[in-house]
């Protein structure tokens, strides 16, 4: 099914209980929440744009939202993590996988699945909110013109840069953020029989903790099936993306693969202290700045989040009281926060230098750090079962600080 045309509506804006703006993941399952609940919403969406994105999904996402194994374009079963000397381990991914997704049909198969639900699709761009004595108006422009239709409540699932967050909500123009870059490429060809093709592994995503990609963040290499999904990320100003990314492809042996597409976008890494405008205005996803800092994992954050605001504008819609849109972030931060503080002080500690990057690759060495990172990767939880596991992770972590134990090559 196509977005609903409204170019014959009467004069008169249609009405909904929920207008959502985004249709990506957040928007997408935000809107199909509340049409199973039986409100009234309309998910808007500008089409045609794909966010970059390496695309992965943990297990636990393909579980919570019944996802197809369709939609799942790749298996990853080992993730190599490379030092800026180029040092490398590999690192089992036991009793699980990284699912790999194509962003395209994968949000579309989101937003088709919201309006399976009862969602009505709109396609246009997000202009303004106004009000007025009848209530509150949402402004958008198609092809056509400026159109106009009436919500009670909107959930604003627009992206890092919202133009919802920045007119609506406290604080939403000043989220920070990286910038993502990353080529689509056609994957190079495994003979039959063989696990690999000049060091490319369709088994096996790869990521690169490199000054000279990325002076803060990392590059990645994820494969994608017949594709992989080439990139870097930083919020440093100055760094030419394009050659950064040109760099990991050579040394990665990628540089005479086709290029199917290039996309850059910014990738927010810190919850916004405020989601609600304690009026009729709630944020999810990146326009809430749920992506998990250090990893920039987002698909299954947003699809949380946005599962969130769909609870919260249901509270708020059944009791009438606009502090219930609280809810939204309370909800998240309160499964979430460890995890995000967790991933930030990891960020912050081991991404300043290469020296410390260096070190970090080298503790992911440890038997301890693989398991228990990818159990947690996996559960989107922190593993408490293992108090051991986590005093030797902590006290190598003070080790390697120290410089008491030497980056191995």
């Amino acid at each position: 099914m196509m977005p609903r045309d409204l170019s014959d509506a009467p004069s008169a804006p249609p009405e909904f209980d929920v207008a959502v703006i985004g249709g990506g993941p957040a928007g997408a399952v935000a809107a199909e929440d509340l049409a199973r609940a039986g409100r009234r919403v309309a998910l808007l969406d500008r089409g045609g744009r794909i966010k970059p994105c390496g695309g992965a999904v943990p297990p636990r996402l393909l579980r919570d939202f019944a996802i197809p194994d369709a939609q799942v374009v790749a298996r990853v079963s080992t993730a190599r993590m490379i030092s800026p000397s180029g040092a490398r381990v590999d690192i089992p991914i036991e009793n699980g996988f990284v699912g790999m997704v194509d962003r395209g049909p994968f949000d579309e198969f989101l937003r088709r699945r919201a309006e399976a639900a009862g969602a009505v699709r709109l396609q246009g761009a997000f202009r303004r909110l106004e009000r007025d004595a009848r209530g509150l108006r949402v402004l958008w422009r198609d092809a056509q013109g400026e159109r106009a239709i009436r919500a009670r409540l909107v959930v604003g699932a627009d992206g890092a840069r919202s133009d919802v967050a920045r007119q609506e909500v406290p604080g939403g123009d000043a989220i920070p953020y990286v910038i993502a870059y990353h080529e689509v490429i056609a994957a190079p060809s495994v003979p039959p029989g063989a696990s690999s093709c000049a060091g490319y592994d369709p088994g096996r995503c790869d990521v690169i903790y490199d000054g000279r990609i990325s002076p803060d963040f990392y590059g990645w290499v994820f494969p994608h099936g017949r594709q992989a999904s080439v990139g870097m990320g930083t919020g440093v100003r100055g760094v030419d993306l394009k050659a950064a990314t040109a760099a990991l492809r050579a040394g990665a042996g990628l540089a005479g693969c086709e290029t199917i597409r290039r996309e850059g976008a910014p990738i927010p890494l810190q919850p916004l202290p405020r989601w609600d405008n304690g009026r009729d205005v709630v944020l999810a996803g990146d326009a809430a700045g749920v992506v998990a800092p250090s990893s920039g994992e987002g698909i299954y954050y947003a699809m949380i989040g946005g599962r969130c605001a769909a609870q919260a504008a249901e509270a708020t819609l059944a009791s009438g009281r606009a502090r219930d849109l609280r809810l939204a972030r309370r909800l998240f931060m309160r499964e979430h926060r460890t995890v995000f503080r967790v991933l930030r002080m990891m960020q912050d500690t081991w991404y300043r230098s290469d020296e410390r990057r260096e070190r970090f690759v080298s503790l992911c060495r440890d038997v301890d750090v693989q398991r228990l990172t990818f159990e947690a990767y996996m559960n989107k939880r922190l593993v408490r079962a293992r108090p051991a596991a986590h005093l030797r992770i902590m006290a190598k972590n003070f080790a390697h600080l120290a410089r008491l134990i030497p980056a191995a090559s």
